[in-house]
């Protein structure tokens, strides 16, 4: 008789094995260093996850069994755990190829298959080796007002005043967001934490199946010997220590996606997020931030639970709390020029030459660097932000008290905002930004040329760049506009009136 499976709404057990021979499987425990794999291993040979990642072992035989064993085997099952821990840990001392040990893994001791524990163990440890792997987008955690009475259809609205946190427990919470997830997607969950970075990780592996067995992981034939990856999705959520902030990456996938799947998997996970943190009478919400990166430490200081988040630039020497000065202090504190002079009172009077030129304008660069950056911008702080990406809506600046006119007519230029306005790019920048329609209106003369200005920096430290631009000269450190050291926390944002709208409050 064969097994009846039945549709049904729970999440997928950690316990459903994959096939060793899959392809997306190779590929994805190939992408681990060979240390990693054989301290993956011997995780998995643990006693606290053998429930989950029980390796293939010999069965017992009985004293009169004299049947040889398979020599055609090239990896011997062995007879126990300990055994098979000792052998892991011999590897350990010994050297040679990776290849060895994946094959070991997937064609000996694993090869009846991996289950979704073992691959989000995989998953995570590629990610502790390659920290950069991710593209993360910080979101801010808002309570909201509550709900007037009689009133169904109301829109509820941020509350601002409000210092009511969400409580955060892995169980409850994933139960609760289990309940926004559709009867024809599963989903399997994994946390875990990061040596490196103060935040929980959450791993989520969605797959379209209404089965919670082995049908979902099975292919079109149903039998099993494919195993059907095609559809599976993988999406990951970080949450900081002590910060009402979330870091949510994009959808990653074994097979060809698009663009739009990959989004709406995206807003899905954005929108059942705060309502699994909601509870009755706290209603809560997601407020995209504008701030995108690869890299989690740069994340952790724009949104983490540090001094650092309001504090960027020049105002990120207000955020050590070692050093106690306060702009609102009633004595001044003596200038770090001055302390230098006069500690070193004897070296200046024996000076023979004065400073030149080109001297004085690189001592004073820096020391404008260093008054606009303070401690932010350091190439070595490992807070390096790759995108950097402005859109200039502010109207071309006077020449000699005229304003400068566009050639075209009036028809075209009103067709030219009114395309402007619908163009991919602002669009997208609104989305994110998260701006209102009464935000978006532009409120400049329409009779002033308002060119289409797109500024995108990149680099493994944008803001240290800039820094070392300002550095040498290149840059006015003076003029040069504060949304341009880094201040405002964000990496896409719309420049107007000479401040960056980034998101709700940006432009200090």
């Amino acid at each position: 008789m064969s097994r009846l499976s039945i549709a049904t709404k729970s999440r997928l057990p950690s316990s459903l094995r994959v096939e060793s021979s899959n392809t997306a499987v190779i590929k994805t425990i190939s992408r681990l260093s060979r240390e990693a794999l054989i301290l993956l291993a011997l995780d998995w040979l643990d006693g606290q996850s053998l429930a989950y990642t029980a390796p293939y072992l010999s069965p017992p035989r009985a004293d009169d069994d004299d049947t040889p064993d398979d020599s055609a085997d090239l990896y011997p099952p062995c007879k126990s755990v300990e055994e098979l821990h000792d052998l892991y840990s011999d590897l350990q001392q010994q050297k040679g190829s990776k290849r060895d040990v994946v094959s070991r893994i997937l064609e000996g001791d694993w090869r009846h298959g991996l289950t979704l524990y073992q691959l989000a163990m995989i998953d995570f440890a590629y990610l502790d080796e390659h920290p950069t792997s991710q593209k993360w987008t910080a979101y801010k955690i808002q309570p909201l007002h509550l709900p007037t009475k009689g009133a169904d259809d109301e829109v509820l609205k941020v509350d601002e005043k409000s210092l009511n946190l969400p409580r955060f427990h892995p169980s409850t919470f994933l139960q609760s967001l289990q309940e926004q997830v559709l009867p024809d997607i599963k989903a399997h969950y994994h946390f875990s934490r990061p040596k490196k970075f103060p935040l929980l990780l959450l791993r989520i592996f969605v797959i379209e199946s209404p089965y919670n067995t082995d049908l979902a992981l099975s292919g079109p034939t149903g039998n099993g010997n494919t195993t059907n990856f095609s559809s599976s999705r993988t999406i990951y959520l970080a949450f900081p220590d002590g910060s009402p902030a979330l870091y949510i990456t994009r959808a990653q996938a074994t097979g060809p996606i698009s663009h739009g799947e990959s989004k709406s998997l995206h807003g899905l996970i954005a929108n059942g997020v705060p309502q699994a943190l909601s509870r009755p009478r706290e209603r809560y919400t997601l407020k995209p931030t504008s701030l995108v990166s690869r890299n989690l430490e740069a994340l952790l200081d724009k949104r983490g639970p540090g001094r650092s988040n309001a504090a960027g630039g020049g105002w990120s020497i207000y955020a050590n709390e070692k050093d106690k000065k306060s702009p609102l202090d009633t004595v001044l504190p003596t200038p770090p020029l001055s302390r230098e002079s006069s500690s070193n009172a004897e070296t200046a009077q024996k000076r023979s030459r004065p400073l030149s030129q080109h001297e004085r304008a690189a001592k004073r660069a820096k020391t404008v660097a260093k008054a606009r950056f303070g401690n932010s911008g350091i190439v070595s702080d490992g807070k390096g932000i790759e995108r950097f990406e402005i859109i200039m809506q502010d109207p071309y600046p006077t020449i000699d008290g005229l304003f400068v006119q566009d050639s075209e007519d009036e028809d075209d230029r009103m067709n030219r905002q009114t395309e402007r306005r619908k163009s991919k790019i602002d669009t997208a920048l609104r989305q994110a930004l998260g701006d209102n329609e009464e935000d978006i209106e532009d409120d400049t003369d329409p009779t002033r040329w308002t060119p289409i200005i797109r500024i995108n920096f990149q680099g493994p430290h944008v803001f240290a760049g800039i820094r070392q631009l300002v550095e040498a000269g290149i840059v006015d450190g003076e003029r040069m506009p504060g949304w341009m050291t880094g201040e405002d926390g964000v990496t896409t944002g719309v420049v107007k009136n000479g401040l960056i709208r980034g998101h709700k409050g940006s432009g200090l």
